[in-house]
């Protein structure tokens, strides 16, 4: 027969909190400043590899988008939506300058790789059928059907009288696909969902 100790015990039968258990050491509390501290870098850290991998912040400069987008719109950019999947026409993207990519834009993706796009009488021709469904300030440049190529994009700006877009700059490849917007914070009076 074992030896056993005597333990002490509440009047329900409970081991006392402050008793050990044979074999085990008392568990070590951190300090709460330090616990806060820790907790506090962790969660930083987790903010930054969101910002870096997956998320990140833009604001809107110039007018180029309008009336979907106005200068200082604060905007919620999923950069992973294009590393995991293609461009959909209609997604207002965020995308690298293809004479300078350091500098970035934000267009509307209307063109996929394969479509026959054309504008005429002020009007956006996909594929044949007026594809001008996005709300946008109309300009009266002519443009000849051309197919998009493979890996390449047509993007245009929603007030196409004063936006530089592919009409400008060219096709923009798939690489200079930085993220699709996927909302509008800020100002809190004009938030919305992409």
């Amino acid at each position: 027969m074992r030896d056993q100790l005597p333990h002490h015990t509440d009047e329900r039968g409970a081991r006392h909190p402050n008793e050990r258990i044979c074999g085990q050491r008392p568990a070590r509390r951190t300090p709460k400043g330090t616990r806060l501290l820790l907790d506090a870098l962790i969660g930083m850290s987790l903010l930054v590899a969101l910002h870096v991998f997956a998320i990140q912040v833009s604001v809107v400069r110039g007018h180029s988008m309008e009336p979907c987008l106005h200068d200082g719109d604060r905007l919620v950019v999923d950069r992973v939506a294009y590393n995991l999947g293609d461009a959909n026409r209609g997604d207002v993207a965020i995308l690298r300058y293809p004479l300078d990519p350091s500098v970035d834009f934000v267009k509307r993706v209307v063109g996929l790789p394969g479509d026959r796009v054309a504008m005429h009488n002020g009007l956006l021709f996909v594929n044949g059928q007026v594809a001008d469904d996005y709300g946008s300030i109309t300009d009266r440049q002519e443009l000849a059907e051309f197919v998009v190529p493979h890996g390449q994009f047509f993007v245009l700006g929603d007030n196409r009288p004063v936006s530089c877009d592919s009409r400008e700059f060219g096709l923009v490849a798939a690489g200079l696909l930085k993220g699709r917007v996927r909302a509008r914070f800020w100002p809190l009076e004009n938030m919305a969902i992409f």
